[in-house]
């Protein structure tokens, strides 16, 4: 399992090559668009992405160790390791896992209370991939992984080659590379990563792939970026705070004033598991202004 644990996000080797790749793109930034980098930004990305390492050690433990561990313990399969076809499944399971997380955390509140702060950023740069949330815990994000160990794929191998997909999504996150051609459509491109952040009718809730995209293709929520369709990114209401406290969490303040709005268990229930806009039929306090 080394080759799954050996290289990950917050390893001294990508930490460098991430922070020298956000070096050049703040000069091809300067060059293209003729206006200062957007630091103020990346420094309140690098406060989330810190927060998101420090309790990244208590979501480890818990999901890789206690339910990740206590699935492998009870699999119905245990498949051979260091087999090319048994890595092929795996990748192709996992996209299809993360697919439907990703989906989720935009469909379904509770996963949107996490998945919400790496959605803040009103300009697209590589810095923005740190921009990730402190709880899925929380959120109940590992459920959608845990299947794949009961399937008899390794609980490590699982969650590391999610940390390499996450590795992948890095160069993504920037506005300096244009559409790729051929693999547009086929796998996750800067392109096609652009339209997932855009916040634009047209664009919203698209892309949802990791490394490819053709369960976006299969399951109707692939969108190519328009060249005379220009992009805003950020959330529908955005959020200008550069407050990494305030980029994590103010989502979930709006669900918990919302749960404590609502009345009855089915309501609570659906203040917590419908999409972000529910609403019940009753008038209730805007936790946008409450």
């Amino acid at each position: 399992m080394e080759q799954f644990t050996s290289f990950h996000p917050s390893s001294p080797l990508f930490i460098l090559i991430a922070a020298i790749a956000i070096l050049l793109e703040s000069y091809g930034y300067r060059k293209k668009f003729e206006r200062a980098y957007p630091w103020v930004d990346s420094l309140a990305s690098l406060g989330v992405g810190v927060g998101h390492q420090i309790t990244g050690i208590a979501n480890q433990i818990f999901i890789v160790g206690v339910m990740g561990g206590f699935v492998w313990e009870h699999r119905a399969l245990t498949l051979p390791e260091g087999q090319g076809w048994t890595y092929l499944a795996l990748f192709f399971s996992l996209e299809f896992a993360y697919y439907w997380y990703h989906r989720a955390a935009h469909e379904i509140h509770l996963m949107w209370a996490t998945h919400s702060s790496h959605h803040t950023p009103n300009e697209l740069t590589l810095s923005a991939a740190m921009r990730l949330g402190w709880t899925p815990f929380l959120s109940l994000s590992w459920l959608f992984f845990l299947p794949l160990i009961w399937l008899g794929f390794h609980p490590i191998a699982v969650f590391g080659l999610l940390n390499l997909s996450l590795i992948y999504q890095f160069w993504l996150h920037t506005t300096l590379v244009p559409r790729l051609g051929f693999i547009e459509g086929v796998f996750n491109t800067p392109s096609a990563h652009r339209v997932h952040h855009a916040s634009n009718d047209l664009y919203l809730d698209k892309n949802y792939g990791g490394i490819l995209m053709i369960y976006d293709r299969i399951f109707g929520t692939y969108q190519k970026e328009e060249h005379d369709f220009p992009l805003v990114f950020g959330l529908t209401t955005p959020i200008y705070t550069q407050n990494p406290i305030r980029l994590v969490f103010h989502v979930w303040r709006k669900l918990f004033l919302k749960f404590m709005a609502v009345k009855g268990p089915a309501d609570k229930f659906k203040a917590l598991f419908a999409k972000p806009g529910w609403r019940p039929s009753y008038p209730m306090v805007d936790p946008d202004h409450g």
